[in-house]
């Protein structure tokens, strides 16, 4: 998939796991992964973190295999999701982190074009959130009140 403000395709990244079917060494049941889901979620996780915990210290490969549902779904499902999606927050957070930068250095104009493009980014992705209502349709983005989304 190509990037968003380059002309690069930047296709790096980690591969799911070729077989599509519960391998005999994978010792949790679909019930057990979403007792493990729901009690990394009650300790603040986010589904990615979830994810990597899952795969590194319990040694599950995919979820989805596994339950047929995703991380997310599985947190919603025990109402344990975060008002708004990981990606917005993430970006928003980004965001914040460039506004300090440029307030400690003022001609930095690349972190100013940085600051422009998350900030369109971030935009986007919330109009693309209302129309697929994952996040509420009267929700507001304010670029002042950042620092309360991120906390």
């Amino acid at each position: 998939m190509a990037r968003m403000h380059s002309r690069k395709k930047g296709k790096s990244g980690s591969h799911k796991p070729m077989t599509k079917q519960k391998s005999n060494w994978i010792r949790y049941s679909d019930k057990e992964i979403e007792m493990l889901i729901s009690k990394l979620a009650k300790k603040d996780k986010t589904a990615s973190e979830i994810g990597i915990i899952l795969r590194d210290v319990y040694g599950v490969p995919d979820v989805k295999m596994l339950t047929k549902k995703s991380i997310t779904k599985i947190m919603k499902e025990k109402n344990l999701g975060k008002e708004l999606p990981e990606d917005l927050i993430a970006l928003m957070r980004k965001l914040v982190a460039i506004k300090a930068h440029l307030n400690n250095n003022k001609q930095d104009m690349s972190a100013k074009r940085g600051h422009q493009l998350t900030e369109s980014k971030i935009k986007r992705l919330i109009k693309y959130y209302k129309e697929s209502e994952r996040i509420p349709v009267a929700w507001k983005y304010d670029p002042t009140k950042l620092k309360m989304y991120t906390e």
